[in-house]
């Protein structure tokens, strides 16, 4: 009688599991601070290009105009953006500050300011940009 061979069980032991979860935790600890790292930079960005593209509607307005915008609003209703752009650190478009002009005789929007709270990656607060 010839002995049948038993058949091999296939599949990892737990060693060589708990190694590749190791491996796969390792990888994690170096790969998720660099992660949230870039979305805070990429919101830092997305911001900076925002308030750069409001302050020059602004100046766009005021050059045609002669008078600084009531409000955002206005800039929309003139057409000198198409909307209001959402705040990246707040999660709205009405979380604007806007400045009045220096000179107590006019009035209007002479600049705009972040409402996020907070300070950036360079020590300095969003709502001074």
């Amino acid at each position: 009688m010839i002995p049948q061979k038993q058949p091999q069980q296939k599949g990892f032991t737990l060693i060589e599991l708990l190694v590749v979860m190791a491996i796969i935790a390792t990888l994690l600890t170096l790969a998720v601070p660099r992660y949230f790292n870039s979305i805070e930079k990429s919101k830092e960005a997305v911001l900076r290009q925002d308030l750069a593209t409001l302050r020059d509607a602004i100046d766009k307005y005021v050059a045609d105009k002669g008078s600084y915008p009531a409000s955002l609003e206005s800039l929309v209703q003139e057409k000198y953006v198409r909307h209001i752009p959402v705040d990246p650190f707040t999660q709205a478009n009405d979380s604007w500050l806007s400045s009045a002009p220096d000179d107590p005789l006019l009035s209007g929007v002479s600049d705009v300011h972040s409402g996020a709270e907070g300070l950036s990656r360079d020590g300095s607060a969003y709502s001074e940009w």
